[in-house]
């Protein structure tokens, strides 16, 4: 699966994407982001507060309990704001 990654995400883990192969278990969007957790300091970093970072799945906005079935790729980003 592909992952990318934005802004200050981005900067956090050091890398804007990387192909990954999932481990057994991980179902959802958010046990995608525990998992990277693990994956060192830098991603405990950009996922401290996971309610903050959003995510997309192959381009389509998504909630942590999203399915990961069939995905190619998943994005991940700090809130936008608008003007």
């Amino acid at each position: 699966m592909r992952l990318v990654y934005f802004a200050w995400v981005r900067e956090r883990i050091g890398v804007a994407d990387e192909t990954v192969e999932l481990p057994a278990g991980i179902a959802t969007v958010g046990d995608l982001v525990a998992w990277l957790k693990t994956r060192g300091e830098g991603y405990d970093h950009a996922f401290e507060n996971p309610a903050v970072v959003r995510a997309a799945i192959d381009r389509q906005h998504v909630k942590p309990d999203a399915s990961l079935i069939g995905a190619r790729e998943v994005a991940f980003f700090p809130p936008m704001t608008g003007g």
